[in-house]
């Protein structure tokens, strides 16, 4: 999957979840309840970060670990969509600011660059 497809399914999964709650006589998440969920599930990444790192034990640490990933991504995802980002262009924008302050490659002694796509991925506006 592309950026793009996985944020078509990020937003199918959000349409299902407001489905849910409205079903529920609640109201779709806002922007900040979602990003609550992701503060949390950095939490939660933390924890097995640190059970990754020896510091803690834990169970089925891999799938867990993926698990929190996808999770952590959703939210990002989402969180683009509903605040108008075209997440693909910001972040070769900010990778490209980043690279350039930092010394050049020590395998290159270059700058490493990845060309910016040509085509650029549009979103659709959060509806």
């Amino acid at each position: 999957m592309d950026l793009a497809e996985l944020t078509r399914r990020a937003e199918e999964i959000r349409a299902r979840f407001d489905a849910q709650a409205t079903a529920r006589g609640s109201r779709a998440w806002s922007r900040a309840e979602i990003t609550q969920g992701l503060v949390g599930d950095i939490g939660d990444l933390m924890k097995l970060l640190m059970a990754k790192d020896g510091l803690r034990p834990a169970a089925d640490l891999d799938a867990k670990l993926a698990h929190e990933l996808a999770d952590c991504l959703w939210s990002i995802l989402v969180l683009a969509r509903l605040c108008d980002v075209d997440l693909e262009q910001a972040f070769v924008k900010t990778m490209d600011e980043i690279a350039a302050k930092l010394p050049p490659s020590s395998r290159t002694g270059q700058q490493s660059k990845i060309p910016t796509p040509k085509a650029k991925i549009k979103t659709a506006p959060a509806g």
